[in-house]
């Protein structure tokens, strides 16, 4: 579902950072050599330089810009395959197929091929589709909803498979270069550039099973302005070196298409949950069992708090989960005989385990990345204004 798209703004900054330069140059050595005729020269020379704006300089480091590019193209793309899946369904006494495809890319010399969950889900088939157009049969060997991440398997027999290498995620900064490959719209092989836009997004999944409500919230969540499009989910977003720092997922755009903004699991969340899906085929996540809200400056003074209180605003809480257990209070609505609403505010969690929390990306974060199910987590909260401290035991999501 995503593509990258870098639109090769570097490079264009440069040559245009260079025509200055270069008709200055040609400007001054005119007139040191015609002094006659200097108006004519000078004009034809500056004429020239603005049909010819790259000097000998300029075009060695476009040179080198491209040599990076390709040599990261040449070094990623092998390991970047093109998924095209098969859905069986069937309706009524009628049965029929749905075809789709998506990007995943090689995780090891084993065979196993990770990709987004949301791209092989209720698949009956999947074709892998390598670089070099080598194609063969793939088999799920484990699912995640919740990180929306799936391992696939290829028998490696007599194949040439080339494992991505894993960047650190956690030291991406906005305004990083970053470029993606994958398959858009079936196109196999693309590569797109561009920048992190933003960091520490949440990306809400659902899941898709017409008998569950469930939702579930990916923290860490790299932005970026690389084109994305529909083909693209499962592939690549990597760092200069060459290294997966995220895997392309989502776009937010009312075309389903590019609009300059997608999304990208980053990898130390990879990392973490993909050896588990190769192992068990499943990943246990810990859960808090409630649902939250960044508090705001008006939520704040409605409660008596101060306005630059910071914290996450508890709104829903799961029947017997964790936090329920442990008695976490919920924010609620109560009607009067009248019919007046009435909202009786909830605890407001201000830390876990002594580190503070400002909005809800980072309470989710602390859980998703630093907690295990079955571990005790001691949340500070304020409730009517006064901070308390209440231990939850996290449970299995």
């Amino acid at each position: 579902m995503k593509k990258w798209i870098l639109s090769l703004s570097l490079v264009y900054l440069t040559i245009l950072a260079g025509c200055t330069a270069a008709q200055a140059a040609v400007m001054q050595t005119s007139a040191l050599t015609t002094s006659a005729n200097s108006g004519a020269v000078m004009a034809k020379s500056a004429a020239a330089a603005e049909l010819n704006p790259i000097t000998d300089q300029n075009a060695s480091v476009i040179d080198q810009v491209q040599s990076i590019y390709r040599n990261i193209y040449s070094s990623v793309n092998p390991s970047v395959v093109n998924l095209k899946v098969v859905e069986t369904y069937s309706y009524g006494f009628r049965i029929g197929t749905i075809s789709g495809e998506g990007s995943g890319f090689v995780w090891d010399a084993q065979g196993h091929i990770v990709t987004n969950n949301h791209v092989i889900e209720n698949a009956s088939s999947i074709t892998v589709v390598f670089s070099d157009g080598t194609t063969t049969m793939a088999k799920v060997i484990g699912t995640d909803v919740q990180s929306d991440l799936a391992v696939i398997k290829v028998d490696p027999e007599g194949l040439n498979l080339r494992p991505v290498s894993l960047g650190d995620s956690l030291s991406v900064a906005v305004g990083d270069l970053v470029i993606a490959i994958g398959n858009p719209y079936g196109l196999e092989g693309s590569m797109t550039q561009g920048i992190v836009s933003a960091l520490s997004r949440s990306l809400t999944v659902d899941d898709s099973n017409p008998f569950s409500s469930s939702y579930y919230t990916i923290p860490d969540i790299i932005q970026t302005d690389v084109a994305v499009n529909p083909g693209n989910s499962g592939g690549v977003l990597v760092n200069t070196r060459g290294e997966v720092i995220g895997v392309t997922s989502a776009i937010k755009s009312s075309t389903n298409a590019n609009a300059g903004i997608a999304f990208a699991i980053p990898a130390h969340i990879v990392n973490r949950i993909v050896p588990e899906l190769i192992a068990n085929g499943r990943y246990q996540h810990p859960s808090l069992g409630l649902q939250g809200i960044t508090l705001t400056a008006s939520y704040a003074l409605d409660m008596n708090l101060p306005e630059n209180t910071h914290g996450v605003l508890v709104t829903s809480l799961t029947r017997g989960g964790p936090a329920d257990l442990a008695g976490v209070k919920v924010t609620m609505q109560q009607f009067s005989r009248s019919g007046r609403i009435t909202i009786v505010y909830g605890d407001v969690i201000t830390a876990v385990d002594g580190t503070p929390i400002e909005t809800y990306e980072d309470l989710i974060s602390y859980i998703f990345n630093k907690a295990e199910v079955g571990q005790t987590v001691t949340l500070t909260l304020l409730r009517s204004g006064k901070e308390i401290k209440i231990p939850v035991t996290l449970a299995a999501e």
